[in-house]
């Protein structure tokens, strides 16, 4: 521990600090003191700064790759005075004649003895202090003084200028009120006492002194800021045959513990959370799904302060990669706890979708309310895996959705246009075959086209999608970014269009394939867009911050609801019971080194202010699979 916010805390309170009954320097042992002061640099007043003691005498202190690669699925500072009277040098007067030479090197000899602060000298050194006060523990606390106020003034260039090691001291105050985004601070000396080994003629004293410090998680005004109390101790001495002292520099003066190798940190600290919940209050992990556990034991271990609970505020050593250093927190301010933090998972909905997953293994589920961006139900049924929220697979032909707005947005093709799907289509030397050989004519509105999944009705238009594919999907479905639905400030993407994709990559990216990845969650949020026109990002929590995005207009919307409505009454998803009010796409994605494809599905009823997807893995035809799990789950809800 580094030490606790509580008043004037002794030494022996200070758990990283001193040990109990530490009025000496006991934490430099005896046998790291120095044996003596060298004569190294006396004469202080010159330019040079002075050379450390030497080092052997200091003190002790997810992607799917399209056709060629593997599916993935992952989760995602002042002192200053005038000493006693020189002692006058006595000069006896001789008429000699003098040489040039001899002349230059008399000038010489007088400027040393200019230069050279011998005991007694008044002379104000560059580096280091000539105390007064008359004794060594008065003349030891007169240097730790000026060290202390230097630095609590912030003036640190004179702070640092008292030690023996004035750059690596300054460097180290720097990124002290840096590290600590510092406000103010108080450094008060208090005892003094002779280090072991100390002389008369080396005298060498410790001086405990305590800190104050304002310290904040960033430099923001409305950052959490306490004040950190906490004791520390410093060693002063006397430099041999010299008048100066200097402060031994290390960093643990600044504060316990510390090393050259370490650094100290605020941390924001979370608050704690006695239960998730769902939107009726019941513990969130009694659905038992691997998501939802999940995201209880996120939210329980970095809880959002935008729910009415404060983070806290710590401050740790660390080391230089960042790592806290063990046991080394002082806790400034507590978190606050929430009895419970409500989700937006509603226990019908995730009623339905868990009967629905059950269908088939291997399957997830993510249902959202489209006027709010709401998760209502996250379902799956794959093991421990949470394929609704980390699944990275192509999305199949419910990328049709997205295609069809670009070519709508830019003029290509409206729901209406007669489009021929030929049975194959060649791009770059790759071709590409309907499945079952299927085709449809010259002048087949592109909604027929639409509703049958008919690929090469789609990928013929890749020269006129150039970057259109990502570019549609993140302005007017808010895709392509990362979005915060609320599980402890983590963000993540959740769809991914190449924006440089071309030729033959562009062509079946534009029917599902290729380098696109998706997850259960984007695909329900794209069909939600469609649903109200413009796109609410889907969140868990009902305070967290929702992205915008570009509404879809009036008469690119209305097309894509006249197509999904299409899949329902005479497309793939005829005959699965899916409703009079339920719009749809199916979807279903060729997966390298997987016996079956994988199952698609997305709905909207906006008569139950709903959306759906499903995926089914390793499953096959998404009308055979996840088709019969979505009318399951819009029946029921």
């Amino acid at each position: 521990m580094l030490g606790t916010p509580v008043p004037d805390i002794p030494a022996a309170d200070f758990p990283l600090s001193e040990p109990p009954g530490a009025e000496q320097d006991t934490r430099r042992p005896h046998s790291h003191r120095r044996s003596g002061e060298h004569a190294h640099h006396a004469d202080q007043d010159g330019p040079g700064a002075p050379a450390p003691e030497p080092e052997t005498n200091r003190p002790h202190s997810h992607r799917r790759t399209g056709q060629t690669g593997q599916t993935v699925y992952h989760t995602s500072a002042v002192y200053g005075g005038g000493g006693a009277r020189p002692h006058q040098v006595k000069r006896r007067t001789r008429v000699v004649m003098i040489t040039a030479g001899a002349l230059a090197v008399l000038v010489v000899a007088l400027v040393l003895v200019v230069v050279v602060v011998k005991p007694g000298s008044s002379s104000a050194p560059t580096y280091g202090l000539i105390p007064t006060a008359g004794s060594a523990s008065q003349d030891g606390q007169q240097v730790a003084t000026a060290f202390l106020t230097a630095w609590q003034e912030g003036d640190l260039k004179k702070a640092a200028n008292y030690t023996d090691q004035p750059a690596a001291a300054e460097s180290a105050l720097a990124s002290y009120a840096k590290d600590l985004n510092l406000g103010k601070l108080a450094a008060t000396p208090g005892a003094v006492a002779s280090v072991a080994g100390s002389t008369a003629a080396l005298p060498r004293e410790s001086v405990t002194f305590a800190v104050s410090a304002s310290v904040a998680t960033a430099s923001a005004k409305t950052a959490p800021r306490a004040t950190w109390k906490y004791h520390s101790s410093l060693v002063a001495y006397q430099q041999a045959k010299s008048s100066v002292w200097f402060v031994s520099w290390q960093p643990d003066v600044m504060a316990p513990n510390l090393t050259a190798a370490t650094h100290l940190a605020t941390i924001a600290v979370p608050p704690t959370v006695s239960m998730v919940t769902d939107a009726s209050g019941q513990n969130l992990k009694r659905y038992d799904d691997p998501g939802l556990n999940t995201i209880a034991g996120l939210l329980t271990a970095d809880a959002p302060t935008n729910e009415g609970a404060n983070s806290g505020l710590d401050v740790q050593i660390e080391t230089k990669s960042g790592s806290a250093v063990a046991n080394s927190q002082a806790p400034l301010i507590a978190p606050g706890n929430y009895p419970t933090l409500s989700t937006t998972i509603d226990p019908k909905a995730e009623a339905a979708a868990r009967t629905s997953v059950a269908m088939h293994t291997g399957s997830s589920m993510v249902a959202i309310q489209p006027s709010t961006g709401h998760i209502l139900a996250i379902a799956n049924n794959a093991g421990f895996n949470d394929f609704a929220l980390t699944a990275s697979v192509a999305p199949g032909s419910t990328m049709k959705i997205i295609t069809s707005t670009a070519l709508f947005n830019s003029g290509l093709a409206t729901a209406n246009s007669g489009v021929a799907c030929p049975s194959v289509v060649t791009v770059q030397g790759i071709s590409f075959h309907n499945d079952q050989g299927e085709s449809e004519p010259a002048g087949t509105p592109l909604a027929y086209d639409f509703a049958q999944s008919c690929n090469n009705a789609f990928d013929q238009w890749w020269p006129d999608l150039s970057g259109k594919l990502a570019s549609t999907a993140k302005k007017y479905y808010g895709l392509d970014q990362p979005w915060d639905i609320g599980i402890g400030g983590l963000s993540a993407s959740y769809f991914n269009a190449p924006a440089s994709a071309s030729g033959a990559e562009l062509a079946q990216e534009a029917f599902g394939q290729g380098e696109l990845i998706a997850s259960p969650l984007a695909m329900a949020s794209v069909a939600a867009t469609v649903d109200t026109g413009s796109f609410k990002q889907p969140v868990l929590t009902v305070t967290a911050k929702q992205l915008t995005a570009t509404p879809l207009s009036a008469a690119t919307d209305a097309g894509l609801k006249e197509m999904m409505r299409d899949v329902v009454t005479e497309g793939t998803g005829a005959g699965l019971g899916l409703g009079s009010t339920v719009y749809a796409k199916t979807g279903t994605a060729d997966i390298k080194g997987q016996e079956q494809p994988n199952s698609w599905l997305v709905a909207f009823d906006p008569t139950k202010d709903v959306a759906v997807a499903i995926l089914d893995v390793n499953a096959g035809y998404g009308a055979q699979f996840a088709g019969p799990e979505a009318a399951s789950f819009l029946n029921a809800y």
